[in-house]
This record gives structure tokens, sequence and C-alpha cells, in this order.
């Protein structure tokens, strides 16, 4: 990681995001690289997240009228969004975050703006509210995608099912249907977010989507080796590299295994936010509980330990550092989390992933595409997992493509931008003198 030196010129930054599991990491990570340039920072979020901001040093404030979760228990979880399938599952979050409480959002940015002004503010690209704000009181600000970025873009490869690049007539027509549909689905919120755009005296959009372009610059919190959609993206989107940090709550990890065991280790991680997998986990774990491997299962607080029964060569932990199991790793089995997948990649290892909805389709197919690991669907039986560790741990392709595609994410990693952007972005706003109005 690149060594970072205090400011010159100190600047203020609101960070604004969501309690959406992999949507938080990457902030803090940014919060504390921004600290240790010595800038004032706040980060706004659910009550859940205020440990994480105060561990790195950042001031916490909650959201008082946007939806505002006080725990990552699936009980406090108003979306159920593992009950839901295919463009269900993304509407309960258009309803629920997205684009529904978009008045909301923006009122509590334009409101912690009056308290305190910023230079500029950081929001999560999926929550159109926060830029709603900003855009309607000339708040200068960016977005942060915490993943590659999910929003249909001309020429990309459109995300929310899995496709690869496209390299047939065929292809291209089933990319732009997929397009169309992701922009239909937005627009399910656009009557919500267009009334919250007339309550704040802005003229409505044609396309909900059409509220993220209104952003300075939009940072993508990935690699462009990993997306294979860099070379299309436009002028105002850059890839500032995975923003990888230790959770705040990852207990350290001591093995329980003999130093002189060569068994190979096969770390299961999944998310920290519920999606019902309990039953795949013990599947994962049963697949391989006739294999000579070791198995470490982290539930990283969304599965209780009651709810699976480890093998022999498995042991469950609560939580882990990722960091330092994976390292010692051969293999990282994953719902194809964003983060779980960077880390995994950073440490040279075969991925096998097995999705849940979300982003998690695209990303293992990125990964499977470049040769870096096998893809399953969630209602994988046993065999096919087994199958399928087998074919990782033992053909050397899968090792030797995690570690090419690995040494790029890596560096992208190590020599990320971010803090040049923003920076950037901030002294602009200064230099130009922008007036922010009131709402």
């Amino acid at each position: 990681m690149k060594m970072l030196h205090a400011s010159a010129n100190p600047r203020s930054f609101l960070l604004a995001t969501f309690e959406g599991g992999g949507s938080v990491g990457p902030v803090i990570v940014v919060a504390q690289k921004l600290l240790a340039r010595g800038h004032k920072v706040r980060v706004m979020s659910d009550e859940a997240n205020r440990g994480d901001a105060e561990s790195v040093g950042a001031e916490f404030v909650p959201w008082s009228r946007a939806p505002n979760r006080a725990d990552r228990s699936r009980y406090s979880d108003p979306t159920k969004d593992w009950e839901a399938q295919g463009p269900d599952q993304l509407k309960r979050w258009i309803d629920y975050a997205f684009a529904g409480p978009a008045l909301l959002y923006a009122q509590d940015v334009i409101e912690e703006l009056e308290r305190e002004p910023a230079d500029l503010v950081i929001g999560s690209e999926l929550i159109l509210g926060i830029g709603l704000g900003c855009e309607a009181i000339g708040q200068p600000h960016a977005l942060l995608a915490c993943c590659p970025l999910f929003y249909p873009v001309q020429g990309a490869t459109p995300m929310g099912i899995g496709l690869r690049p496209a390299h047939s007539d065929e292809e291209r027509a089933q990319h732009a249907q997929a397009s169309a549909m992701i922009h239909d689905l937005f627009d399910h919120g656009l009557p919500a977010l267009n009334a919250a755009r007339e309550a704040l005296g802005l003229a409505p959009l044609a396309h909900a989507l059409d509220q993220t372009w209104q952003a300075d610059r939009v940072l993508v919190a990935s690699s462009p080796a990993f997306d294979f959609n860099a070379p299309a993206m436009p002028d105002k989107v850059s890839y500032v590299g995975p923003q990888l940090g230790s959770a705040c709550w990852a207990k350290p990890w001591v093995s329980p295994w003999a130093d002189d065991d060569t068994r190979p280790l096969v770390v299961v991680g999944f998310s920290t936010t519920f999606q019902d997998h309990a039953e795949v986990l013990q599947r994962i774990m049963n697949a391989a509980a006739d294999l000579p491997v070791r198995v470490l299962v982290t539930l990283g607080g969304s599965i209780e330990d009651h709810e699976v029964v480890a093998p022999h060569n498995a042991v469950v932990a609560h939580s882990a550092p990722h960091d330092v199991v994976m390292r010692e790793a051969a293999l990282v089995v994953t719902h194809g989390g964003h983060g779980t997948v960077m880390r995994a990649l950073v440490h040279q290892k075969p991925i096998l992933v097995l999705p849940h909805g979300r982003d998690q389709t695209d990303n293992g197919a990125r990964v499977e595409e470049q040769g870096a690991g096998l893809m399953l669907h969630a209602g994988a039986s046993v065999e096919q997992i087994r199958d399928s560790l087998r074919i990782l741990l033992n053909d050397p392709q899968f090792v030797l493509a995690a570690q090419t595609l690995g040494e790029k994410v890596c560096a992208d990693a190590a020599q990320s931008r971010v803090v040049e952007e923003l920076e950037a972005l901030a002294h602009q706003s200064s230099a130009s003198g922008s007036e922010i109005r009131c709402a």
C-alpha cells in the first residue's frame, strides 16, 4: 500500500453510504486513507456502521429521516431479499433504499451540510437520494461504487445476470435486452425519485439512473483487470482499485491444526449479511468431508453456530482475519461478494463461487471468464460441489490464472489513486468557489 503523508491543504469530506454488506468496508477504508492525509472526515450511514467508522477515527453521523438499521442481524433486515428471486430481489432494494426514500436521504444530506459544510460529498452510487440532495443545493459530489458498476453503460457488458463479453450479434442483442431490463427495473423507482426532485425544485428525469450522472465523478472501487467492462466506461468513471481493509469485529485466528498438517486449507467465507445460506455452507462442508483437506468456515455474524454441523476435517468460526487465513489457503469458496473475491485474488487463490444474488453472479462470471475459478448455482448438490473442489485443487491452470489475475488486482489495490482523485475534486470545488444553495 502507498505511504500517505499529510496534505498541505486539508479538506472536509462527507462520506455517505448505507448498511448493505459490501457497501460499507470500502467506504471505511477510503475514510481511513483521507484521515491519514490530515483531512476532516465524517461518515454518514446506518447506526449499525457506527463502530466501523469510529474505529478508524472518523466522525459518525446516523441517518435521521432515511432508513437506519440499528444492527446487521437478519431480524432487522427490512428487504429480506433472500426470499425473492431475479428482478423482485432488486425491486425490494429499489423500494427500500435505492430510490423509494430518495427525498429522505436528500433531506438528511442537506441538513448535515447545513450543520457543517464539506468540500466534497462521496456518496454510494446505489443510493440515488444522496446525489439528489447534493444536486439540489449545488454541492460538489462524487459517487463510490464498491463493486463493478452495476448500471448499464453503452458498449459494456450489463451486470445483473452474470453475462460475459459479447462476441456475436446474438450475444450483443442479448446484452441490449439485458441493459433495457435493468433500466426498466430502476425506473420502478422513478415516480418516487421524480416526486423527490419536484419537492426540491428540480426538473424530472426521464430515467432513474440519469441521477447517477449528475455527479462530478464516479469512482469504481474495483480492479480494471478484474472487470472486463473497463475499456467501455465513460470519461466520468475512474477505477481506483479495490479498497480492502480489516473488519473491526474480526477476531484473531489461531489455527487448531498441527504445524505439520500438510492437507490443503479450504477457506469458506460467505456474506456478512444474511442470505439464508446456512444450508449451502453445510453442503460445502459435506462435500469436502471426504477430501484430504482442512476446511475453515467463517460465519461472519450472519449465520449462527447451531445452524451448521462441522465434519471431522472442518472448523467453524464466527470470524477470522481473511488476510491471515487466505495467506495459508489453497482455495477460497465464497458467495461471490466483491470484497471476498478481491481479497482472494490479492492472495492469488483460486475461487469457487456459489452466488446468492445481488452482484455475486457477475463477480463469479468475471472469475470464471479469466480462468481463476469456477461458479456453481447456489443449489448445487454435494456431488457437484465436491467435483468442483477436486478440479480446483488438482488442476494447476486455475492456480496460474489466479496468480496472473491476482498480481494485477494486488497492484491496483496497492497503487490506488482514490485519495488523489478525491483531493483533486475537493480542490476544484474550493477553487471554483461553488456557492451552496439552500434547499
